[in-house]
């Protein structure tokens, strides 16, 4: 006869979890019938957090961090607008509606070359007072319409999908928990967000930094461009060959670096050499999505 235990601590523990992890996959509905625009076979949306030095203030980092924020908004985000502009491909810049104050010109000509203009916070931060996080918000995407002259409908952000979506605010890039473009729903099973994911191997600060966000330097490393250049081809010609989705978070402060800059128009150029890839903005691709694949209460 088989003795019975009592259910021990441990198992309560990892009952829990279980229950947790069940209900993150519930809430993250994959879109089964995905497909692009006739043509096309990946979508690769190079996607610009356009911080300059105001995440690194308000972190009270070295003087040093701090100038690279200022390289980024000063130079940086001008070399590497110039070299997406000279291979028409559109970008979306991730900004705080700060940003809007410190560099009008840099945004005013992102909008005027076509490309988008997203919300990234107001400070690069989110209240955890609902009400200020309402007026953070708030401000930012009024900031950020003004200069673009249209609805912001993009964010990278943890805001409350249901203030985002009460703002007009419809998808979000803050995740790596799937490779392809899905909906996710908030923590109460509502909300639905479009979320188009972005993964850490993508991020240039991850090769290309020293004390990023007060890490030690012994966490860090600087990487030859042409090493980066293999990667992220591989994780391309990966996507590339099931129809999958990229989406690159670059840094103007990290990658406005001419070397840098000529690694990734390097990457683009040699992704041109096959056949249907799309460059669009993320509020092209999430219109495509919208329009072809609509959220359907977890049917799909």
């Amino acid at each position: 006869m088989t003795e019975r235990h009592p259910v021990s601590a441990d198992s309560k523990t990892y009952e829990t979890l279980l229950a947790a992890a069940r209900f993150q996959e519930r809430r993250r509905v994959p879109i089964t019938d995905f497909a692009y625009p006739a043509g096309v076979r990946i979508a690769v949306n190079f996607t610009l957090d356009f911080d300059a030095m105001l995440l690194r203030r308000m972190l009270n980092e070295p003087w040093g961090q701090k100038a690279k924020g200022e390289f980024g908004g000063r130079v940086g985000i001008w070399r590497i607008l110039a070299m997406f502009e000279a291979n028409d491909v559109d970008v979306t810049l991730f900004t705080p509606g700060r940003i809007c104050e410190l560099y009008p010109q840099v945004l005013q000509h992102a909008v005027a070359a076509g490309h988008e203009l997203a919300d990234h916070m107001w400070e690069h931060e989110v209240p955890k007072d609902p009400a200020i996080e309402d007026a953070h918000l708030t401000r930012a995407l009024a900031a950020l319409e003004t200069v673009a002259g249209r609805p912001i409908t993009g964010t990278r952000s943890s805001h409350t999908p249901a203030l985002l979506r009460q703002k007009g605010v419809v998808y979000n890039s803050f995740t790596s928990a799937r490779t392809m473009p899905f909906y996710e729903l908030d923590a109460e099973g509502g909300n639905p967000m479009l979320q188009l994911p972005f993964h850490y191997a993508l991020d240039d600060a991850m090769y290309f930094s020293f004390g990023w966000l007060a890490t030690p330097n012994a966490a860090q490393r600087i990487l030859d461009v042409d090493e980066i250049f293999d990667i992220w081809w591989a994780a391309f010609e990966h996507q590339y060959k099931r129809g999958g989705y990229l989406n690159f978070l670059l840094h103007p402060f990290v990658s406005g670096h001419a070397m840098r800059v000529d690694m990734i128009e390097r990457l683009i150029k040699r992704m041109r050499t096959l056949p249907g890839v799309w460059f669009p903005t993320c509020g092209a691709l999430a219109e495509h999505i919208f329009t072809h694949h609509p959220y359907r209460g977890g049917e799909e």
